[in-house]
């Protein structure tokens, strides 16, 4: 059974900004693929200071009030860019 199937929530949070960010688990499976969370914690980044080794992730059932007050974090779009390099010739 799938996380977002069983109501669970993940949490990502920074243990160097102490930020937390909360997902609906079937949208994070459609961004990084369909991955443990311990995968999810190697794979994701702190918005604020750019580190990944202080990422920290997990599952959890949010319960009556702590649901009430969670902000999720929403996917808006996968937006894929090309970027062109160029070289000068010596």
């Amino acid at each position: 059974m799938h996380a977002h199937n069983a109501g669970q929530v993940a949490r990502v949070s920074c243990g160097h900004c102490n930020i937390k960010r909360f997902y609906k688990p079937l949208e994070l499976r459609e961004v990084i693929g369909n991955v443990t969370i311990e995968r999810v914690r190697a794979k994701v980044r702190c918005e604020k200071c750019g580190r990944k080794e202080s990422m920290s992730a997990e599952l959890f059932h949010p319960v009556g009030q702590e649901l009430v007050a969670i902000r999720f974090r929403r996917l808006v779009e996968i937006r894929w860019e090309r970027r062109v390099i160029w070289r000068d010739e010596s």
